[in-house]
């Protein structure tokens, strides 16, 4: 018999007595000393017995020295139903008891935030805030924090090569925990730093943990933008390790994220990335076919002749391949298609 089953044994046989000593219940079931003492405390914690007596526990009883009958053999049975009712009307108050602190540290951290995280706001826009940060471990802590704290976007520009002092393998585990939390993370690079043999294998890493990588003419600062509100720029650009400004506020950091954007429309996928703009090998013939015919200025009448396919093929297929290239028209497919190479010979 599992212990659950000997103190639910005990409970019914003190249920059936009544008001009753434990002790001696307890030796009619042959449990030991021990066992009697393990059970008792069981019930007590469930609230299925309280200890009763002759007399009832008074302060001035208790400081001349009396026992408490909280110590007491004797125990009334107490219903299920009531246990119950007890039980969650003490965790409720016990919840209720950490919500209010939970609020009052809201409010402390809150009054924190509000006095020094914007010490340093514009002027001309109090959503606005930036602190300057010069110490490399803090640098990496803030990263660290923006990293915990991304819910749904990274983006990310370096110009060249690995800072001196930065251990690939820390943003790269940063960048694997961000994609476990299903957050989009993306990279830019210069082609000039993809060509440095270092540079290459740290950028197949990433594109192997799923992170999107573009390859761009010229990248030309160490950029570091979360979730649209929060951003990281070098002091001095031409300085990596002068030191770097955290900014805050969306109306800002949109500004860096437009310019972002804006790079990362004309950067060329990472050789071998693969999804949405990974390349003419990512297209079939067909769709490659009529890409080209596109191209020509060839209306869809005619491009569903030339390949002896209907022209609900046609339309079908553009519509993939503007969803391939992430375009509106066909206009916008055809310059994008034509920056990544994909209508070269």
């Amino acid at each position: 018999m599992s212990t659950t089953d000997i103190t639910l044994a005990l409970y019914q046989e003190l249920r059936a007595r009544g008001v009753t000593n434990l002790d001696e219940v307890g030796k009619d079931l042959g449990l030991t000393s021990a066992e009697r003492s393990e059970h008792r405390a069981e019930l007590l914690e469930l609230g299925l017995i309280v200890p009763t007596g002759e007399r009832h526990d008074n302060r001035l009883a208790l400081l001349s020295g009396r026992t408490s009958e909280a110590t007491s053999d004797n125990i009334a049975v107490v219903e299920p139903e009531t246990a119950l009712l007890r039980l969650l009307r003490h965790e409720q108050e016990r919840l209720r008891a950490q919500l209010t602190q939970a609020n009052r540290t809201h409010d402390v951290l809150a009054s924190l935030a509000d006095r020094f995280l914007r010490s340093g706001a514009g002027a001309s826009d109090p959503e606005i805030s930036f602190r300057i940060i010069t110490d490399y471990r803090h640098i990496q802590q803030v990263l660290e924090d923006m990293s915990d704290t991304l819910q749904h976007t990274m983006a990310t520009m370096s110009p060249g090569t690995l800072a001196s002092r930065e251990i690939p393998a820390r943003p790269l585990a940063r960048d694997i925990s961000q994609i476990a939390k299903g957050v989009r993370v993306r990279t830019l690079y210069s082609r000039r730093a993809a060509s440095i043999p270092g540079v290459a294998e740290y950028l197949r890493r990433k594109t192997e943990a799923g992170v999107e990588v573009r390859l761009a003419a010229s990248a030309p600062m160490n950029l570091v933008i979360a979730d649209e509100q929060i951003a990281l720029v070098p002091l001095d650009p031409a300085d990596v390790e002068a030191g770097a400004v955290q900014i805050s506020g969306g109306g800002l950091v949109r500004g860096y994220l437009a310019f972002y954007e804006h790079i990362w429309e004309t950067a060329a996928p990472y050789p071998g990335q693969q999804g949405t703009g990974s390349g003419e090998q990512a297209l079939t013939e067909q769709q490659a076919a009529v890409l080209r015919l596109l191209a020509e200025g060839l209306k869809d009448e005619r491009i569903a002749r030339d390949l002896g396919v209907s022209l609900r093929t046609v339309s079908r297929i553009i519509a993939e391949l503007l969803q391939e290239l992430g375009a509106a028209s066909r206009f916008e497919a055809g310059v994008r298609a034509s920056r990544l190479g994909w209508l070269s010979d």
